[in-house]
């Protein structure tokens, strides 16, 4: 009789190649990470599993979760992000420990009491696995939440291996870049607000730059068939990041995505205006929460009454939004047929300032009153730009004062990059 733990092993490598065929076929298709199931699967077997993962995490239409239980793989812990593990969170908003009910398995958010997993949460952990999908922006917290995990691996000698998505706004780099004492969790390390690097990337240069506690050297020749390993030193010890790449992706692709990334981005147009338009968070603006098309329409009551007109209401990762209930003139770029935007654009910022009568209530107040306390400013990840908005600098002029730190930030990210550029 030929025993079932001798079999298991081959059924389930089988099954992740007949997966993986489904989705191969022979054209240009880009597949991310988590599709490259023969690359990771052999990296799970017979080990307890942490998955930092959320509604993004897919293969085809199955959550990876889902699949992963399907082929035997074990997973003890799942965490999720900002807007929780289902994604059904308001932006901020707390979300406790609890037992999903589809996999059985104990959730831990890592956002709001605790932004790391603890050395209790991984005691039973042999291997972690990321997989989330980001959208390129800094102030979008999913590139906090992946510096935290990673540095997690690190304290609690734990591999980690991170499935990699594409990034939709990977084909530019632009904005300021956030300055040290402007460090919070919507921006924590001196990059742009868009930063062209994939997830795999930028958990490298993390590592590469010692941006993390202690100094970690990337040992180059460190190449298997089992996706991309990044190995890196410190002293006696080693640290290993697998990542595993996508296919028939460059940051020339344009790449939709297949899922919403969160409530508030519920289409491509709100992933590309994303980068331009959240900066009016920091504002007494709304930005489009509470209505069909956030970050494509943004206004205020108070602005000239011959804009468009639009009213906040509750809605899906919405429950309270800026301005419930009140009547707001400004713009909408979901019926616009303006091209989507290969850089930031700040030309309804400025012009909202311009328009608005109360100048000095434009800007969301800090109760201390220190510049780095404005959520604008954090937004930003420097005070300058505020200063810029009110003493009437031109775009491009706020443009021109980006582009030394620009400049050095690009050469520090072409060290990194996984895929052409």
């Amino acid at each position: 009789m030929i025993k079932l733990n001798k079999i298991l092993p081959v059924f389930l490598l089988c099954t992740a190649m007949l997966v993986q065929c489904a989705y191969a076929g022979h054209d240009k298709t880009i597949r991310p990470g988590a599709y490259q199931l023969q690359q990771y699967l052999p990296l799970l077997k017979n080990k307890r599993v942490g998955l930092f993962a959320n509604p993004t995490s897919v293969i085809g239409q199955t959550h990876l979760a889902d699949t992963l239980q399907k082929l035997g793989v074990h997973i003890v812990k799942i965490f999720g992000p900002e807007h929780g593990f289902r994604g059904n969170a308001d932006a901020g908003e707390k979300v406790a420990t609890y037992t999903d009910e589809q996999t059985g398995i104990t959730v831990i958010s890592l956002y709001g009491a605790k932004n790391k997993p603890s050395p209790a949460d991984l005691s039973d952990v042999d291997i972690m696995l990321f997989d989330i999908q980001d959208v390129g922006v800094r102030f979008y917290t999913y590139i906090s939440s992946l510096e935290y995990f990673l540095e997690a691996a690190i304290q609690n000698d734990k591999p980690l291996v991170i499935l990699d998505r594409p990034n939709p706004n990977g084909f530019y780099v632009d904005g300021p870049v956030l300055q040290p004492e402007f460090k919070s969790f919507v921006g924590m390390q001196p990059v742009p607000v868009v930063y062209g690097m994939t997830m795999g990337e930028y958990a490298s240069m993390l590592l590469g730059e010692g941006w993390l506690p202690g100094k970690y050297m990337r040992r180059q020749d460190k190449r298997i068939h089992l996706g991309q390993v990044l190995g890196f030193e410190k002293k006696n010890n080693s640290f290993n990041l697998t990542v595993i790449k996508c296919q028939n992706y460059t940051h020339k692709s344009r790449y939709i995505l297949p899922v919403k990334p969160s409530p508030n981005l519920p289409d491509m147009s709100s992933v590309y205006w994303y980068p331009s338009t959240c900066f009016f968070e920091g504002t007494v603006l709304s930005e489009g929460r509470g209505t069909s098309h956030p970050f494509q329409v943004f206004g205020h009551p108070s602005l000239p009454q011959d804009l468009f007109a639009f009213t906040p209401q509750p809605n899906e990762g919405a429950k309270n939004p800026k301005l419930n209930g009140q009547l707001c003139y400004g713009w909408n770029l979901a019926d616009s047929k303006i091209p989507y935007p290969d850089k930031i654009a700040l030309k309804w910022l400025l012009q909202a300032y311009q328009l608005f009568p109360g100048k000095d209530n434009f800007f969301l107040a800090a109760k201390t009153g220190r510049p780095a306390d404005y959520f604008f400013n954090k937004l930003a990840g420097n005070a300058q730009l505020m200063q810029q908005i009110k003493a009437g600098i031109t775009e491009q002029e706020i443009r021109a004062s980006w582009q030394p730190a620009l400049t050095a930030f690009k050469k520090i990210r072409s060290k990194y990059l996984l895929y052409a550029d």
